[in-house]
């Protein structure tokens, strides 16, 4: 058995808002590929949630990094093509 503990966490993906990332982390481990959902450090409260609206990276381990950025390719692709399909 592999220990992945000491394996490098790579970007696989930078999704535009938290609620983005949430949907391709979830693609992930059902593909079986483990994606830790990060907390956020704040050095300072604020007064209003501004989640919705930041940038968040997906990480993988370096070893499933390719087959991860496969799985959101096709995904993205496929989300592509049914937008362009409820414009007409």
């Amino acid at each position: 058995m592999k220990d992945d503990s000491r394996e490098h966490l790579v970007v696989a993906f930078s999704a535009g808002t938290v609620a983005e990332a949430m949907v391709i982390r979830s693609l992930l481990q059902s593909e079986g590929i483990n994606s830790p959902d990060p907390a956020p450090a704040y050095p300072f409260p604020l007064s209003e949630s501004i989640e919705g609206s930041l940038a968040t990276d997906i990480l993988v381990l370096e070893s499933k990094s390719n087959e991860a950025r496969r799985v959101i390719d096709e995904y993205l692709k496929g989300n592509a093509g049914a937008d362009a399909a409820s414009d007409e």
